[in-house]
């Protein structure tokens, strides 16, 4: 991909995340999302491997017809009351429809089939733009119209994302379909919220996005795509990967790391909602997830694979780190 290619695609981006997040008609937030989809493509496709052209072709076709029911249920709406605006949702059939697209578009569960494969056929970088900065326009217009949706589809989607999150990620080798059912467990616990507390939701992920960037980042300058890589990468960057353990521990929710700080205020606030069945059924099912972030820590740094030693005496990297690692890091630890 030309530097000129990636300028256009990246400042596309930031245009249509733009759009969206400060728009308050609808015409204006769906065509940033649709820049956004048509600007992350290029970066998925760049390496031209059937892997890479088949995740971009998912991707594109769900984002599309996501949008499509996005555009559908804000008209239903204008329909009905005669707005355009964001905040004046109030139709109920053009809410559930709203709810199921930003769904599709987030990758909730039960609409998460398409996420760990694009990410499985993506970059490191592009996955990390796929896993943050893509999630954040969707859960934007979630945020808006939060007041007009569901608590109970939205606290059953959640429920649902939380624990297929755990579930499909314990048998996992690949570090990046692991961080995409990462994400949609992350996502569960922000959708379970978002009705009582925006806030806090938007708190969340700020505090996912920070943690999910250090990790990718540190995996991409280690080139870490499976376990079994992962397992050496500590002879190349042995600082960096003691880091990346600690990152993957504020991950899984591990007091006092900086990722427990969201996971009990949610359950704070869940009990404060006499939610108190919501609240045991999540804490539980994050286990699962906790199971696999165990794994990962354990294999970055305390193990060591069964390979010849010939193997094993890989150079240490002479490249210093890199200042926004170290600084991502250090935010996602403290």
């Amino acid at each position: 991909m030309t530097p000129i290619a990636k300028l256009i695609s990246t400042l596309s981006i930031l245009l249509g995340t733009t759009m969206t997040i400060t728009s308050s008609h609808w015409a204006v937030a769906w065509a940033g999302l649709e820049i956004n989809t048509l600007s992350i493509i290029p970066m998925i496709s760049k390496s031209h491997h059937p892997r890479a052209v088949e995740a971009a072709t998912k991707y594109f076709l769900v984002q599309a017809a996501a949008s499509t029911l996005v555009l559908f249920s804000s008209m239903i709406n204008a329909w009905h009351t005669g707005q355009w605006d964001i905040t004046l949702l109030t139709h109920p059939p053009a809410c559930l429809l709203l709810t199921t697209a930003i769904a599709i578009k987030l990758g909730l569960a039960p609409f998460h089939f398409w996420f760990p494969e694009v990410l499985q056929g993506s970059s490191l970088s592009t996955a990390l733009l796929l896993s943050t900065v893509m999630k954040l326009p969707p859960t934007t217009l979630l945020l808006i119209t939060s007041h007009s949706l569901s608590p109970t589809l939205l606290t059953t989607m959640s429920i649902m994302s939380i624990a297929l999150g755990g579930w499909m990620g314990l048998n996992q080798t690949q570090t990046r379909k692991i961080m995409a059912f990462s994400s949609i467990s992350h996502l569960g616990w922000m959708t379970s919220i978002i009705t009582y507390n925006p806030k806090l939701t938007l708190l969340t992920f700020y505090i996912y996005a920070l943690m999910t960037a250090s990790i990718f980042l540190t995996m991409n300058t280690a080139n870490t795509l499976k376990l079994s890589t992962l397992m050496t990468a500590w002879t190349k960057t042995p600082m960096l990967n003691t880091t990346l353990m600690l990152t993957l521990l504020s991950l899984a929710g591990l007091p006092p790391l900086t990722g427990f700080l969201p996971k009990w205020l949610i359950i704070q606030e869940l009990i404060k909602q006499e939610m108190t069945t919501t609240t045991t059924i999540i804490s539980m099912m994050s286990l699962l997830g906790l199971f696999f972030y165990l794994r990962l820590a354990y294999c970055s740094t305390i193990t060591l694979p069964p390979n010849p030693a010939s193997k094993m005496k890989q150079w240490s990297t002479k490249n210093p780190t890199n200042t926004l690692i170290s600084t991502l890091t250090s935010l996602s630890i403290s």
